[in-house]
This record gives structure tokens, sequence and C-alpha cells, in this order.
């Protein structure tokens, strides 16, 4: 995704290993080849690109190797009664409880037995109520999985 960061390597050729950013039209500007549409693609999709653009008159069988670095593409977002609130890297299969710990904890104030997730579904906005408390003091509760771009809210506990 856009500002996302990798490194390419392609063997033998270390004026053409680098790291790059996907710009916020979605392509990378690689030497010899010019602008590549890297948006939407996974990391072995982008090497085969750059090679495939590489054997195109520049290398006769290029070994191409892309490590993504950052996703900065794929955010959570972790707002309300926690010790550090903000946005988050998502990472593949993070929980609801991943994501309360990334945020330092709940503070004292916290609802923690009632956190909110807001997730945007087929362009329609859906808030969904999270037991975390119970999820993490009960070893049978299901922990939640978050998706990028989901608000993870804690509220302040009632008087």
């Amino acid at each position: 995704g856009t500002d996302d960061v990798f490194d390419v390597r392609v063997s033998g050729h270390e004026d053409l290993t680098g790291t790059y950013r996907v710009s916020p039209e979605g392509d990378i500007d690689f030497p010899f080849v010019g602008k590549l549409k890297v948006v939407g693609q996974t990391s072995s999709q982008v090497a085969t690109l750059i090679r495939n653009s590489l054997m195109d008159g520049y290398l006769r069988n290029p070994s191409v190797a892309v490590f993504v670095k950052e996703f900065n593409s794929k955010k959570i977002f972790v707002l309300g009664q926690v010790a550090k609130p903000g946005a988050f890297t998502y990472e593949e299969s993070m929980s609801v409880v991943q994501a309360v710990a990334l945020a330092g904890g709940f503070t004292p104030f916290a609802r923690q037995n009632y956190v909110i997730v807001t997730r945007k579904e087929g362009g329609v906005e859906k808030r969904i109520p999270v037991p975390v408390e119970q999820i993490m003091t009960d070893p049978t509760a299901t922990n939640f999985i978050l998706k990028p771009s989901d608000i993870v809210f804690i509220p302040e506990a009632p008087l």
C-alpha cells in the first residue's frame, strides 16, 4: 500500500539493490525501468514485476528478491482510556488484546469489558462491542481479530 517501505535485492547488481517507499500514486521509481505500479501487490508479485521489467532489455536473467520493511499503509487506531493512544502498524491476525497492549494497556478508568471496535465493511461502518476483560481472564473466551483500519475505542467506566 501507499507509504509502505521495502527492500529490493538484485543478485550481482548492487547498483539496483535499494530501499523503496510506495508513493501516494501507488508506484516506485526503479533504476533503468522507471515508474512501476506496485500498490495492491504482494512482495513476490513486485519481485516478478521488477524481474520482468529488467529482462525487457536490461538484464538477461536477474534474480530479484523483495523484503517488506514497514507496512505503513495498514494501521489500526487505539483511542480512549489507554496509556498511549495512537495509530499502530497492523500485523496479520492482530487481536484486540495485542492492540490494547501496544497502546500501553488500560488506564484505571477504562471500561475494559465494553471496548468498541469500529470497522468499515462494504462502505458500511459497524460498531462491535468486545468484552476485552473477559477475553483476558477467561481461557475459553475467543479473542477478537482486528482488520486494517479498525478503530479500537476504550470508553471511560461509569461511576
